[in-house]
C-alpha cells in the first residue's frame, strides 16, 4: 500500500526536520496542505525539505512551484479544481462519494475518498460510508490501487483497509500529533511495515 502522509494546514516548528524523518522511514508520497498560505511560505518550507526527497512531494496549492522543485505532482481540491496548462506531472484529486471517485478514476493518478474513519484532525467529522459499502465497493473494484483512504487513518485500522483493496493511507491528524512523542520512531517504523509488508 502506498503511504502518504498530508502536512498539518498550519505551519509547525520543526516541521521540515520531521518531514525529512518520513521519508527516512520510507513515506511515499508528501502531500504539501496549506490553505492560506502564500507561494513564498511554501517556497520556504520546501527549500527546507531535502532536495532529493522534493521528487515525492505533492502540492496542494501554487501549483507554479510543482515544475520549480521538481515536484511528484498537484492535487486537485475546491480551491484549486484545474491544473494548470499542458501540465505533465502526476494530477490527484479529493472525493467524497463513491460516485466521485467513480467519475474521476479516469482522469487522475489517484485519488482520495474520505472520510473513512472519524477524523482525528477535524472535530465533527465524521466516517461517511458504512462498512458494507466498502466491501461492496471493493467487491465491485471501485476501490482499488488508485482509491487512497483519507480521514481518521491509524496503523490500527490498516487491516480493514487492505481488507476494502484500498491502494494507499493517507495520514494527517493521527502522524502530527506524534511529532514530539520520544517513540515515534518506533511508530513510524510500524507504520512502514503495516504498509509496505
Amino acid at each position: 500500500m502506498k503511504w502518504i502522509v498530508i502536512t498539518s494546514p498550519d505551519f509547525v516548528p520543526g516541521e521540515a526536520f520531521f518531514i525529512d524523518k518520513l521519508f527516512g522511514h520510507g513515506l511515499d508520497l508528501l502531500h504539501l496542505r496549506k490553505p492560506g498560505a502564500s507561494a513564498d511560505e511554501c517556497r520556504d518550507l520546501l527549500e527546507r525539505i531535502p532536495e532529493r526527497w522534493r521528487g515525492q512531494v505533492v502540492l496542494h496549492e501554487h501549483f507554479e512551484l510543482a515544475e520549480a522543485y521538481g515536484a511528484h505532482g498537484i492535487h486537485l481540491n475546491r480551491r484549486n479544481p484545474q491544473a494548470p496548462e499542458g501540465y505533465g506531472g502526476s494530477v490527484s484529486c479529493s472525493c467524497h462519494s463513491l460516485e466521485e471517485v467513480a467519475a474521476s478514476k479516469p482522469r487522475h493518478q489517484y485519488v482520495f475518498l474520505s472520510p473513512i474513519f472519524d477524523s482525528i484532525s477535524k472535530v465533527g467529522y465524521a466516517a461517511a460510508f458504512p462498512e458494507e459499502q466498502l466491501r461492496q465497493a471493493a467487491k465491485e473494484r471501485l476501490i482499488d490501487r488508485q482509491v487512497v483512504a483519507l480521514g481518521g487513518v491509524t496503523a490500527t485500522n490498516i487491516a480493514a483497509l487492505r481488507a476494502w483493496h484500498f491502494g494507499g493511507a493517507a495520514f494527517l491528524g493521527d502522524v502530527w500529533s506524534r511529532m514530539d512523542d520520544p517513540n515515534v520512531d518506533a511508530y513510524l517504523a510500524h507504520l512502514r511495515q503495516l504498509l509496505h509488508e
